[in-house]
């Protein structure tokens, strides 16, 4: 759980595009939170529990989709708690 933000942490094992998404328990697309090429290594971005046109959004589970330029994709579940 985390309030007002969280850092999402990952490692990629090439460089390249990358974008990273979070999505609503409904599927539908919050907010991009990165959509650009990075280096290989580790990496974090914070997320602010903000919509894609600032606004805060609601408590509840929401979930995030990494995809990396080698295909991979990786994912995981968050708990904004207000």
């Amino acid at each position: 759980p985390f309030n007002p933000s969280t850092t999402i942490d990952f490692a990629l094992a090439k460089s390249g595009p990358t974008r990273l998404e979070v999505f609503d328990l409904n599927g539908r697309l919050v907010r991009v939170l990165l959509n650009e090429n990075l280096t290989a290594g580790s990496h974090g971005v914070i997320w602010n529990g903000n919509d894609q046109a600032g606004r805060t959004v609601a408590s509840g589970a929401y979930f995030y989709r990494l995809t990396a330029a080698d295909g991979s994709v990786q994912s995981g579940r968050m708990v904004l708690v207000k």
